[in-house]
């Protein structure tokens, strides 16, 4: 529906199995080791958010754990998008709290800054301005333009009704 663009790329994936998240983003960077600005964004977050967090890709310290996911639940939050590590995914797990990240790794990190949130970011590759819709699942992260959502979901609808109508034609039903 979006001509194949907009999806993050492979390594971002569900630290649990059969995690699903879908809602507006709050976008969040850091420098690799600080996770300062996720616990702002925490503070910024409404219920049904999706905190999307661009960390560089460091695999070496979590942005993200069993604390801040506590937190998370407590607000409402729909999920998590890191591009980099988490840790605590049995909390993760306990909570019902969807999380996407490149790794789990069992150490933390600091909380010095810098970092920006609601700025523009990128995730998994691809652009994330804040409100923009994210939608998870095991096959993965897809980002919606939020002034593009209403012409998407139509045409997501017609992507499913013709790839509805092939199925039924291959199988005579």
């Amino acid at each position: 529906a979006m001509t194949r663009f907009r999806v993050m790329d492979p390594g971002i994936k569900p630290v649990n199995e059969g995690d699903f998240v879908a809602g507006p983003a709050v976008t969040v960077m850091c420098a690799p080791g600080d996770n300062l600005m996720f616990h702002k964004a925490l503070q910024l977050a409404q219920p049904g958010d999706v905190i999307v967090g661009n960390y560089f890709g460091s695999y070496n310290s979590a942005g993200f754990g069993g604390l801040m996911g506590r937190t998370a639940k407590q607000i409402g939050l729909a999920g998590l998008v890191i591009d980099g590590a988490v840790r605590d995914s049995e909390d993760f797990k306990e909570l019902g709290l969807p999380v996407y990240s490149r790794t789990v790794v069992a150490s933390g990190c600091f909380k010095d800054g810098p970092g920006e949130v609601n700025f523009p970011i990128s995730c998994g590759g691809v652009v994330v301005m804040p409100g923009d819709i994210v939608i998870a699942s095991k096959d993965g992260v897809v980002v919606v333009p939020k002034d593009d959502a209403a012409y998407v979901l139509e045409e997501t609808k017609a992507v499913y009704e013709r790839e509805s109508k092939r199925i039924k034609e291959k199988i005579g039903r």
